[in-house]
């Protein structure tokens, strides 16, 4: 693979204008795309093969006027009064004028009026899903009341999902990122165009995922993350092969030979790093959740643009940047540099030395001690009480609270399925009953039946929120107790018992993917490092990672300690396929500072050198690389925890934590640590198993010999 890439870096360096002439045309392409084609995304999460969601799939067949959004307009009076029925009738009908709204309950007649009076609700039925709502109906919808004097007017309810937006906070970790590669690098053209590489090749990305929202269904936070991962493997990439471009150049290497073999060593870790986190977001296909597929699939894709821009268009740019890309002092004496030994030499010999052990025992009993708070933590899809403060779907959630209960805001909805109107009715009217007596119930609405007869709609509200474990406990209950009614089959639905039913399918899914993940990074290590012990290390540390990374994230945004710093005002569950999302991410990114410190320790030991020695080189060659690619990623990742959405907040957080407790704690410290530890029996390999592994050559050491050989070769023809 080294050979071949190396090729193709020599090609891209010398048709530089072609290279750079086709990816823009192709960002131009898809970008028009993007702009004709791009459909919104939406909020709904679907569920095949749960309860919950045959239950909505049976009402779209058997009662489609049901089917579609519901909106909630909360109404308050003055504080001391009580609201009117005339008062308020104003508000009713506007609503019911509002375009798509087929049914609106006045809440007199409803009895949604609390029992001070001061508080109603007003439920409105659309005749569409909550994705095909348009900007036009959702604004009318949220104008509703507004020239009412001396009333508070919310707006809530399912059709107040929205898109994401991003804005400017996110710059501020590309700012950041920015600023670390000028200091790496030392030559402002040299961080520019690693940045400008990085960002062609998301934006790419990015235009192609929103031309074809037009065909499939995305979610809101699937761009986003497929953004966040564009932005942050984009730059380390292309950072990686640029600095080892410039050590080829210092070393007095020819620049077109250069590139190409910077494209072969750094380019086969690249390729490497990159499939491994391609394969692990697609992998998220294995756990049978459709937007978590497009989620890992749209990342995937991202990622994978990355990878191919970092291999092609990244070499053209070093040849258009010429001698720019090294700092002046060093263009100055020619492009070499005398060799010196910075603090990656310095750290490494400290974590392999005598202070090893030590090293080792704080770091993984510290690491050992973060994951304690995950043992309790709790999944379930976020509410609009998570929203952000100030917002209309959170101020809807709050005051609704504030004026009937938590429980309000976490509606469930029996559907009860007859052969015939009698043997329907007779199950509703069973069902209330025995729905109203489970512990956790404050209400059962009466039943409202489809034109036919032969379904039954019943609303259940339960005392607690929508996340609440009473609730769960509520609707298992339900579900317990209404199975043996005869005559009909009833099931629960509604936004929180689908909420529930994810959180339940993803938790069990998640130690089956963790160990799918973890024993394809054993696999994967193994064909790299030709060795047993350091996948087995290496899939040690990401578990620790792993770990400690969920103890955090529990600890701040579950339990709410030092919440206010990342703008969490109020704790809750994680967003139910955060930790599944994460494992895959991580994994691939803690590949990448694997493969890019360990490669280079195996490269030394192979040429001779001791292990000792080996994996001090290995740290003293890219401890600075790594250490610039995990603030970047960090700083990316960073910038969305300032977003108001609560599941990217989340997402951006957990990320970044684990890229800093990955690179700085588990592979600058704990890996040369253990290396040290192990010596030459880290690179034991079994002889079958070696013969029987193909050779990747990730760290280019056929590349090597060959050129070694070529060269050699043309010193001893005759002049």
């Amino acid at each position: 693979m080294a050979t071949l890439l190396y090729r193709l870096g020599r090609f891209s360096f010398r048709a530089r204008g072609r290279i750079a002439a086709a990816w823009l045309v192709l960002l131009a392409l898809l970008g028009l795309g993007a702009v004709t084609l791009m459909s919104p995304t939406s909020d709904e999460f679907s569920m095949p093969g749960t309860e919950s969601q045959q239950a909505l799939d049976d009402l779209g067949r058997q009662f489609p006027e049901a089917s579609g959004a519901t909106g909630t307009i909360v109404v308050a009076a003055p504080e001391g009064s009580a609201l009117e029925p005339a008062g308020l009738a104003p508000v009713v009908r506007e609503a019911a004028d509002v375009d798509g709204v087929i049914a609106v309950m006045d809440p007199f007649e409803a009895g949604a009026v609390s029992p001070d009076g001061r508080y109603a609700l007003i439920q409105l039925q659309f005749d569409r899903g909550a994705d095909e709502i348009t900007d036009a109906q959702r604004s009318a919808y949220e104008a509703v009341g507004a020239d009412v004097d001396d009333l508070r007017v919310e707006h809530g309810g399912e059709i107040m999902g929205g898109e994401v937006e991003v804005g400017s906070t996110e710059a501020l970790g590309v700012l950041v990122a920015a600023v670390v590669l000028v200091i790496t690098f030392g030559s402002l053209v040299a961080a520019g165009m690693t940045l400008l590489n990085a960002l062609i090749g998301v934006a790419i990305g990015m235009a192609g995922l929103y031309s074809l929202t037009s065909v499939i269904d995305l979610t809101s936070t699937a761009p986003i993350l497929a953004l966040m991962l564009g932005l942050a493997v984009g730059i380390d990439y292309s950072l990686f092969i640029t600095s080892r471009y410039r050590q080829y150049l210092a070393d007095g290497i020819d620049p077109e030979e250069a590139a190409g073999r910077a494209t072969g060593t750094a380019g086969s870790a690249v390729v490497f790093a990159g499939a491994t986190v391609v394969i692990a977001l697609a992998g998220l296909s294995v756990v049978g959740i459709p937007f978590l597929t497009l989620m890992g699939l749209a990342a995937a894709g991202t990622v994978a643009i990355a990878v191919l821009v970092a291999l092609t268009l990244l070499p053209a740019f070093l040849s258009f940047a010429g001698p720019k890309i090294l700092p002046r002092k060093q263009r100055a004496t020619g492009g070499t540099a005398p060799a010196t030994e910075g603090f990656g030499f310095t750290w490494g010999r400290l974590v392999t030395g005598k202070l090893r052990l030590p090293i080792l025992i704080l770091a993984a009993a510290g690491l050992l001690a973060l994951t304690l708070p995950a043992q309790n933590m709790r999944l379930a899809l976020p509410d609009a009480g998570t929203a952000a403060a100030g917002s209309p779907a959170r101020e809807a959630y709050d005051l609704t609270a504030e004026g009937f209960g938590e429980g309000f805001n976490g509606r469930l909805i029996a559907v009860v399925n007859g052969a015939d109107p009698q043997s329907t009715g007779a199950a509703a009217e069973e069902a209330a009953g025995v729905i109203m007596a489970t512990d956790g119930i404050l209400a059962v609405t009466p039943p409202q039946f489809n034109a036919e007869g032969t379904t039954a709609l019943l609303t259940v509200i339960p005392e607690a929120g929508p996340t609440d474990t009473a609730t769960e406990d509520a609707v298992h209950a339900i579900r317990d107790q209404v199975d043996g009614i005869q005559g009909a089959d009833i099931a629960l639905t509604g936004v929180t018992a689908l909420g529930i039913d994810v959180s339940e399918k993803l938790a069990d899914a998640m130690p089956v993917y963790l160990i799918l993940v973890v024993g394809l990074s054993i696999l994967l290590l193994m064909l790299v490092f030709r060795s047993v012990l350091v996948p087995l290390k290496a899939a040690l540390g990401f578990l620790l990672t792993v770990g400690a990374t969920f103890g955090i994230t529990v600890a701040i945004f579950q339990e709410g300690h030092l919440a206010g710093l990342v703008g969490v005002d109020v704790p809750g569950p994680l967003v139910s396929f955060l930790p599944i999302l994460l494992i895959g991410i991580l994994f691939g990114l803690a590949m990448d500072y694997e493969v890019f410190l360990v490669s280079r320790m195996r490269e030394d030991f192979v040429h001779g050198a001791d292990p000792q020695a080996a994996t001090v080189s290995g740290m003293g060659h890219n401890a600075r690389v790594v250490t610039a690619a995990a603030l970047i990623m960090t700083s990316v990742f960073g910038g969305f925890v300032f977003m108001d959405d609560p599941i990217i907040k989340s997402i951006g957080f957990a990320l970044a934590i684990g890229v800093v407790i990955d690179a700085f704690v588990v592979r600058m410290a704990l890996v040369p640590a253990v290396m040290s530890l192990l010596g030459r029996a880290a690179w034991w390999l079994p002889g079958p198993v070696d013969k029987a592994l193909p050779d990747l050559d990730i760290e280019g050491e056929k590349l090597n010999r060959r050129l070694a050989a070529e060269q050699r070769s043309e010193e001893t023809v005759p002049a």
